[in-house]
């Protein structure tokens, strides 16, 4: 029996664990049996209940103390070690192991000679030591390592087990995105979803909403509303925002944003942080909207400059005031853009994902 056995820390509703659910969604459907080894209270507890699946749940979260983090980090990590053994007189199992968290149970896979896969969705070498060390254990530990983009893929030594597999979005998302590309141009709303770091581009985007008051501004941020207001407040920003730009706490579906924007910016800063992709910018594209990013990381792979979006650095503010209102004022390259932008999205494809990773797990069968 082809089963995967499949391990990832933390089970929010974040960027990784999202596409996770997808992928195991597509196994299932394929006959794979999946046992999920993952905490409660998130996206993947949606898949309970999936003809195929069990899942083995755990507590786990994070602190803002970071001793009592990496505490219950390692005791996670102890327990899914024993756990893998369970599976040690079954033949037919591969470990998928999803991001380099879960370090516990790919050391006992290996241990045990099961088949190990990673998918690696971080990067870690902008991350500091603890990441980095994670990394190393990965490239040792794994028999395959599944990349989310070239850039990504490029940082790791071994380039024999690295597979270059995109991410993709569910169709159940792609299915409530309305694109309209006449009505997007009228609404002239710039829209930016990111988190509350300091490298995400926030204060740019503020910044960017009172150089340009003319137009809409929506800022989604992953976090309370507590947690923005405290921000605000301790960047003295509440003088900055305007009436034209309105910031919104955590969402659990975003794409009424995406059918009622214009355009997306990613301001996340190349000297402190460079993505390995851009789902925001993927959800974008597939409304039809146009992209302003980064020049550099996975997230630059998806837009050719001037086709379907810039690359642009978030230092280079003018540049980036001068291409929204570019973008925004004619509707000849409005129009053209947005056509370019989701004819790249369409490249993404779900079912082409995640017959990809099929395909790289059934190598292991019969091993």
């Amino acid at each position: 029996m082809k089963r995967i056995i499949c391990f990832h820390l933390y089970n929010d509703f974040s960027g990784s664990p999202i596409v996770l659910r997808m992928v195991l969604e597509g196994l299932l459907r394929k006959g794979f049996k999946v046992d999920l080894v993952t905490s409660k209270g998130g996206v993947l507890d949606e898949l309970v209940g999936m003809d195929g699946l069990t899942k083995h749940s755990y507590f786990y979260r994070f602190s803002n103390n970071p001793a009592i983090t990496m505490a219950r980090y390692a005791a996670v990590q102890i327990y899914t070690f024993f756990l893998a053994f369970r599976w040690i007189f079954n033949r037919d199992v591969v470990f998928y192991i999803n991001t380099l968290l879960p370090v516990g149970p790919a050391l006992a896979g290996r241990i045990m000679g099961k088949r190990v896969v990673y998918h690696y969705h971080e990067n870690a070498f902008i991350k500091g030591v603890f990441y980095k060390t994670l990394s190393w254990m990965m490239q040792r530990l794994a028999h395959e390592i599944m990349c989310v983009s070239e850039y990504q893929a490029s940082s790791l030594a071994d380039r024999s087990k690295v597979r270059v597999i995109p991410n993709a979005l569910p169709k159940a998302f792609v299915e409530k995105l309305k694109p309209d590309t006449e009505r997007a141009f009228r609404q002239k709303n710039i829209l930016m979803l990111a988190s509350l770091k300091a490298y995400k581009g926030t204060k740019e985007f503020i910044e960017l909403s009172a150089r340009m008051p003319e137009y809409r501004f929506t800022l989604v941020l992953n976090d309370s509303q507590e947690k923005i207001d405290d921000y605000i407040s301790a960047n003295s920003l509440q003088k900055t925002i305007g009436e034209n730009l309105t910031v919104y706490p955590r969402q659990n579906d975003v794409t009424p944003f995406y059918n009622k924007a214009s355009l997306l910016l990613n301001l996340s800063d190349k000297n402190r942080v460079i993505e390995t992709f851009g789902m925001t910018v993927l959800e974008a594209m597939s409304a039809a909207l146009p992209v302003i990013v980064p020049t550099e990381g996975g997230v630059a792979e998806m837009v050719d400059d001037g086709v379907n979006g810039y690359k642009i650095d978030v230092s280079e503010m003018d540049k980036i005031e001068k291409r929204i209102r570019e973008m925004l004022s004619y509707i000849d390259i409005y129009r053209k853009m947005s056509h370019n932008a989701i004819t790249r999205a369409q490249l993404y494809d779900s079912d082409n994902m995640t017959e990809k990773i099929a395909n790289t797990i059934r190598l292991f069968y019969g091993h």
